[in-house]
């Protein structure tokens, strides 16, 4: 098998134990989860946009967004995504330490200021960072 085709198997498993995990908190009653867990990655993206267009960020952390992207889209990662957990588990170190070190040129206030979601994963996102 060809890099891109584990690459796609790899995020084809992903996108199912997402699902799952959707479908399983709206069997067990927990809408509100299940909405936040669907939101969480667009909301991470949005934020991550709204980081770069605004000026209080210096432009060094936005050098640092843009290269998150960058290493994000491409197809090749430190751990593949299609080992279960670690290929997935490395791209969000990843990010959680770029918006650490955003964090700390901004502040919590800031990142609190551009969150598009909800109280709840702005929490995780906060504690996720540090």
């Amino acid at each position: 098998m060809a890099w891109w085709e584990w690459a796609l198997a790899g995020g084809a498993v992903a996108v199912v134990a997402w699902g799952l995990l959707l479908a399983a908190l709206l069997l067990a009653g927990r809408r509100t989860d299940a909405h936040a867990l669907a939101r969480f990655v667009p909301d991470c993206l949005v934020l991550v946009r709204r980081l770069m267009a605004d000026e209080r960020v210096p432009r060094s952390r936005k050098l640092l967004l843009v290269a998150l992207v960058g290493y994000l889209a491409m197809p090749i990662d430190l751990i593949p995504d299609f080992i279960p957990v670690a290929g997935q588990l490395d791209d969000a170190l990843i990010v959680a330490l770029v918006l650490r070190v955003v964090l700390r040129a901004g502040g919590s206030a800031l990142i609190r200021e551009l969150w598009p979601g909800p109280e709840r994963s702005l929490h995780l996102v906060l504690r996720a960072v540090g």
